[in-house]
């Protein structure tokens, strides 16, 4: 098969993000085409997140993302990742103090290349207790000023959309960017109709 279209959602945490995916992704299916989910990485991280997370655990995070990437890139028309190398490599600059002892640099570069559009989420939304991720709003502001820093080096301005992350509600009409990733709906595909938030206190 052909390389799915691949979007990715990033930004900091407690942005909405997996609503966000979720959501794109049914409007994806509803247009008639094949889609995949890649999920969070971190989650699954053994090596510790948040504040205190190493170097050495924040590399694992983006060789993981990279990994799924890999194994689901031909399985549909549309991959949709929560997340991105690119922002799984701001968390690896935090936690290295902006450094690059794994000299990862070049491999973000060349791998954002990889992503056909991505969609910054903004943080304008209070963070959520769900004891896993960090209710810090200073850590969220120190990945969101790198965030800011990387995301012009490493995405063209033409492949990044930005959005508010208070604006992802089920309301919200994806397609706009649905159109921009992969051209109009197929013929005889159903009508677009409202999309439903996956509930969770992940993102």
């Amino acid at each position: 098969m052909t390389p799915a279209a691949k979007i990715a959602f990033i930004g900091s945490h407690s942005v909405r993000k997996t609503n966000a995916v979720h959501s794109f992704a049914g409007a994806v299916g509803r247009s008639g085409r094949s889609v995949e989910v890649g999920r969070e990485v971190i989650r699954f991280n053994p090596l510790g997140l948040n504040e205190g997370a190493t170097p050495e655990a924040q590399l694992w995070v983006i060789m993981a993302q990279i990994q799924q990437e890999l194994e689901l890139r031909s399985r549909a028309d549309v991959l949709v990742t929560d997340r991105a190398v690119l922002d799984n490599f701001a968390y690896f600059l935090r936690a290295t103090g902006g450094e690059d002892p794994f000299d990862v640099k070049p491999l973000v570069r060349t791998w954002c290349k990889t992503y056909d559009l991505f969609v910054r989420l903004l943080a304008d939304v209070p963070l959520i207790v769900d004891g896993v991720r960090s209710t810090s709003d200073k850590f969220r502001e120190e990945i969101e000023t790198i965030l800011n820093a990387i995301v012009p080096i490493y995405v063209p301005s033409d492949r990044l959309v930005t959005i508010r992350a208070s604006e992802i509600t089920e309301d919200f009409d994806w397609d706009g960017l649905l159109v921009r990733l992969v051209g109009p709906p197929r013929t005889g595909a159903p009508d677009p109709k409202p999309v439903t938030l996956f509930p969770t206190l992940w993102d």
